[in-house]
């Protein structure tokens, strides 16, 4: 494996690490889902004030990506990380002592700003180390990790909420911070030297942000990458209230939200699958965005026949989570490889607007009506169909440079 780091840090070891890194945002947003269905009672608020909470920690999530990915590219990756993890930490502390909304909202953006050192280092990082279609297949690897981590967080977040209140999954995820705190000041190497001769005004932090919306193919990368996870994270604001109306609760509502996130574990074996069988990143993206497509118009036509039963939920959205798996990989390649010197300016960018959009989707899903999965079936093919025109330029002038055309 062409690993571009010290030979004292192993490969598996060296990926194990980042993909922790990476998780450690995804861990915190979803762990608490389960608790969000006794939170209006409990706070004496509404369903839309409680989501109100998970859009500010999507939003901060997104947000301060921008900051520390273009600080990564001008002072080194590591001390940025650091940073972000000690904020994690603090701010999942500040959850796990909340007594009111306010206050856990206000602690959930906190652990949300923090979070996000990991998710764009560790992609950052995944441009500086690795190589070639090796990447692709890193990309990958690291997808199929991750898309475990929202189901064992749910199951986890459940039973703790059961037996020890809410207020346990956010004391773990403060251990968590600091563990992985030490793992990267122990055994991450300084994948980035900082760039000789460049200040790091903010003048000279936004010219690289310039540079990136100047080119089309890393912004049409972005708008697909937006609206994927904005599907993504509709379904996880939606499914637990529409899951409480069918009598599933705190305790057993990762067992069905765990579907999509497990069958992209398998889009993305799929994907390495096909990289190595020499499919095209065009192919992959094209055939996961077709696949995406099916679940949310499976759970309207199913909802519209009056057919309302968890798994009428959980079940096709096995195609979103196998065609986010297709997709995805090669999406967020082609997306921080554009511009490797700018690899932390662009995985940040990409992580903002992702999380943005994300935020909007969860956030709307409390201004929606939930009692039964036709509203949420239409928020969710509404984000994949606009991810469809930037997928058709994207992948048009991709054929258009294969063929040798203008």
């Amino acid at each position: 494996m062409p690993v571009l780091s010290p030979p004292s840090v192993r490969p598996v070891w060296l990926t194990a690490n980042l993909v922790a890194q990476l998780a450690l945002g995804l861990l915190a947003m979803t762990i608490c889902l389960p608790s969000m269905q006794a939170w209006p009672a409990e706070f004496g608020a509404t369903q839309a004030e409680v989501q109100l909470g998970f859009g500010g920690y999507v939003a901060a999530y997104g947000v301060f990506q921008l900051v520390y990915g273009a600080v990564s590219d001008r002072i080194g990756r590591k001390p940025v990380l650091l940073a972000g993890l000690v904020l994690a930490a603090a701010g999942s502390l500040a959850a796990a002592l909340a007594d009111s909304l306010a206050a856990l909202n206000l602690a959930r953006t906190v652990q949300g700003a923090g979070c996000a050192a990991g998710m764009v280092i560790g992609r950052a990082m995944v441009q500086d180390l690795f190589t070639g279609a090796e990447r692709t297949r890193v990309m990958a690897f690291v997808g199929m990790m991750m898309g475990l981590c929202p189901p064992a967080a749910m199951l986890l977040g459940g039973q703790l909420h059961g037996r020890l209140g809410w207020q346990a999954n956010f004391a773990l995820m403060a251990l968590l911070a600091a563990a992985l705190f030490v793992a990267a000041w122990r055994w991450l190497p300084a994948a980035r030297t900082p760039r000789p001769g460049t200040g790091g005004g903010l003048a000279a932090l936004l010219g690289g942000y310039g540079r990136l919306a100047r080119a089309p193919s890393f912004v049409l990368h972005v708008a697909v990458l937006a609206a994927t996870a904005a599907m993504f994270y509709t379904f996880l604001g939606g499914a637990p209230i529409v899951l409480a109306g069918y009598g599933v609760g705190p305790e057993r509502v990762g067992l069905y939200v765990m579907a999509p996130p497990l069958a992209y574990v398998a889009g993305n074996l799929l994907t390495q699958r096909l990289v190595r069988a020499g499919r095209s990143d065009r192919f992959l993206m094209a055939a996961g965005q077709a696949v995406t497509l099916a679940g949310p118009l499976a759970v309207l036509a199913l909802g519209l026949a009056g057919v309302r039963t968890p798994l009428a939920l959980a079940l096709p959205m096995l195609c979103m989570g196998i065609g986010h798996g297709l997709l995805l990989p090669p999406t967020l390649t082609g997306t921080v490889g554009l511009v490797p010197a700018l690899a932390g300016s662009a995985a940040a960018v990409a992580g903002l607007m992702q999380q943005l959009l994300g935020a909007v989707g969860g956030f709307v899903v409390g201004l929606v009506p939930m009692d039964g999965p036709v509203g949420l079936a239409l928020l969710m093919l509404g984000w994949a169909l606009a991810g469809v025109a930037p997928l058709a330029l994207l992948l048009g002038g991709a054929r258009r440079r294969a063929s040798g055309g203008a």
